[in-house]
């Protein structure tokens, strides 16, 4: 089953290596014979379904998370086989996309207004005015 991560990429399944192995947590005496946790990985480097440009962002930005080029994520959470290989291929999809979005547009440094510094201040010195009102009279 191919792996759609946005309408401009698709990841066919002959790219994708799964493992399996025994998960620990719950499962009782089942998870003792099953392979239930699940590794999905897959090489951006020799993908035939990346452009170039592609390859190159996710490559810039996954850069930590790859080993030799290679993308590896496990999923151990549900007890079966399946739903863990579903959670991978949602893992996976989820991290490319975002890779994959263009960055968001800078933030333009503004300083506050005069109008909102004045509005501050009173509201501060009114702060001061109800906690000055709270003190215990001097004994002077």
């Amino acid at each position: 089953m191919d792996l759609e991560v946005s309408p401009a990429l698709t990841i066919p399944a002959s790219e994708l290596r799964w493992r399996f192995s025994r998960s620990s947590g719950p499962g009782g005496q089942h998870i003792n014979t099953s392979d239930s946790r699940v590794e999905l990985s897959w090489n951006i480097g020799a993908s035939a379904a990346l452009s170039d440009g592609q390859r190159l962002t996710l490559v810039t930005r996954l850069g930590k998370r790859l080993i030799a080029g290679v993308i590896t994520l496990s999923a151990s959470e549900r007890r079966s086989q399946l739903r863990n290989r579903e959670e991978a291929l949602s893992k996976l999809a989820d991290l490319l996309a975002e890779a994959l979005a263009p960055e968001a547009p800078h933030r333009r440094a503004t300083k506050p207004t005069r109008g909102s510094q004045r509005r501050r201040l009173a509201a501060k010195e009114q702060r001061a005015a109800t906690k000055r009102q709270r003190r215990r009279p001097s004994a002077e």
